[in-house]
């Protein structure tokens, strides 16, 4: 869920920005190219066992359980993706809406895409009767975090904590 904070505004393989509002449709196993490139030219790496992985899991009907794999198609191409489910956890939290990847063509952002997404997978979410919707961002990830608060994210009920190892990071 954390990987969302790694993105990295980059104009590597930018293209020109559109008007037409991106087509929503299921994501399929032909996008998983795209979503990889996408993905590598936010993070620097390609990641393609990670991604082979969760299309797996996001593509296989699973009955009882909500996952949502959305592409974006803007001119004929996937310009952008969103991974999200419903997970339960300790802590007394009830099920709620996990966005955990979102990624976009950095020569579309700030063009709707992402919002476009989200807002898809959200009424995805409420529409199975979901009512709280919750991702991780590392909050010193300006451009994503301003992403989720324009589109009505906001700071949660729980506060994430972590113990390290001091003899990893020697």
């Amino acid at each position: 869920m954390g990987r969302l904070a790694d993105r990295r505004d980059s104009g590597a393989g930018a293209r020109a920005l559109t008007t037409a509002p991106p087509r929503l449709r299921p994501l399929a196993r032909r996008d998983l190219a795209d979503v990889i490139r996408i993905d590598a030219i936010h993070t620097g790496a390609e990641q393609r066992a990670y991604w082979s992985r969760l299309f797996r899991e996001f593509l296989a009907p699973e009955p009882g359980r909500v996952r949502i794999a959305l592409a974006a198609e803007v001119d004929g191409s996937c310009a952008g993706f969103l991974f999200a489910d419903v997970r339960a956890f300790e802590f007394g939290s009830e099920p709620c809406g996990w966005i955990l990847e979102v990624g976009v063509d950095p020569g579309l952002a700030r063009g709707g895409v992402g919002s476009a997404l989200l807002a898809a997978a959200v009424r995805r979410l409420r529409a199975a009767g979901v009512p709280t919707v919750r991702t991780m961002v590392r909050r010193n990830a300006m451009p994503v975090l301003t992403f989720f608060r324009t589109n009505g994210f906001g700071a949660g009920p729980y506060v994430q904590l972590e113990l390290m190892d001091d003899s990893a990071t020697g």
